[in-house]
């Protein structure tokens, strides 16, 4: 009775979720923490935990088609992993190896036209992963509907560092002159095909840390950030639409915010013609969420009160 209950609150949750959110960000980034946590409080051994994680990876994967997520990277194995027990780094690597030869052959995969690509130090990978990998990417290379980045023996700092010595090497060689550097050429040293900015970054397992995840495209872009508690075999359809819901709320008070402090800029340009300060307030009520009126942002406190009354007045 009790789990019957559970279900059909969680139910109705869910679709009180998916009427407030109107859209989905483009690229989310997971950080999938709390395999071996759960495996430790279900009694099971730290691969069982692994295996139930993987299962929701490839939930997560509908979720993000069914919302209109276009890129998703998770974060599968960082270069402190190197750091853990032979035995747990074995059991990782065989999963990985079978999920990518799954990935590279899965109808769905093919038919939804993903794209699967590894990011990350691969040469420390075992060669038998390097060749999953290598697998995965050759079968899905042409596609574009989806992009499924698996970041594997990756640090964001080493990310950075090697673009930075490609950089430094390339000036060395004559090849690129340093008024040359700019996003552009970083980016295109970071990755061989390019990763949009991150809009939603999601840890579970209750730590509140990034842990080194993606700095130059999440805090670059100043990403959302949703941390939740349950450990990532538990992340449920729920914890995922909170996600994207975090990710709407802090969009909508960023628009908010960047037209108000416009807004604000224009009242503070005094000497501009009015009929130029009308239009850079047009311009920036398309910023507003939900087709907002300026006046519903406090037109006294933007001093738009001030350039409908001249308005009137000129016109007569």
């Amino acid at each position: 009775m009790f789990q019957w209950a559970r279900r059909r609150v969680g139910a109705a949750y869910e679709r009180l979720l998916r009427r407030e959110i109107s859209g989905a960000p483009t690229h989310v980034a997971v950080i999938q923490d709390g395999n071996r946590r759960y495996a430790d409080k279900q009694g099971e051994d730290t691969p069982d935990g692994y295996r139930a994680g993987a299962k929701t990876t490839e939930r997560v994967l509908n979720w993000c088609k069914e919302m209109g997520v276009e890129e998703l990277t998770l974060y599968a194995f960082s270069t402190e992993n190197f750091e853990r027990p032979d035995h747990e780094q074995a059991v990782l690597f065989d999963l990985l190896e079978e999920k990518l030869y799954e990935f590279g052959d899965n109808d769905r995969v093919h038919d939804d036209e993903v794209c699967i690509q590894a990011i990350g130090d691969r040469d420390r990978l075992p060669g038998r992963v390097q060749e999953a990998i290598d697998y995965a990417e050759r079968r899905t290379a042409d596609y574009d509907s989806f992009t499924l980045n698996v970041a594997l023996a990756y640090g964001g700092r080493n990310e950075l560092l090697g673009a930075a010595r490609d950089v430094a090497g390339a000036v060395e060689d004559g090849e690129l002159d340093p008024e040359d550097i700019d996003v552009a050429e970083i980016e295109e040293r970071i990755y061989d095909r390019p990763l949009r900015d991150v809009d939603l970054i999601i840890r579970t397992g209750g730590d509140e840390r990034t842990s080194n995840f993606l700095p130059w495209h999440a805090n670059g872009n100043e990403a959302a950030v949703f941390f939740c508690t349950p450990y990532w075999p538990e992340f449920s359809k729920v914890d995922f639409l909170r996600g994207i819901r975090t990710y709407e709320s802090r969009e909508e008070s960023w628009r908010r915010a960047k037209a108000k402090r416009a807004l604000a800029l224009v009242k503070a340009l005094g000497g501009v013609e009015l009929a130029e300060a009308r239009g850079v307030i047009d311009r920036f009520r398309g910023s507003l969420p939900d087709e907002s009126s300026v006046e519903e942002m406090g037109a006294e406190e933007l001093g738009i009160e001030e350039f409908e009354a001249d308005g009137e007045s000129s016109e007569a």
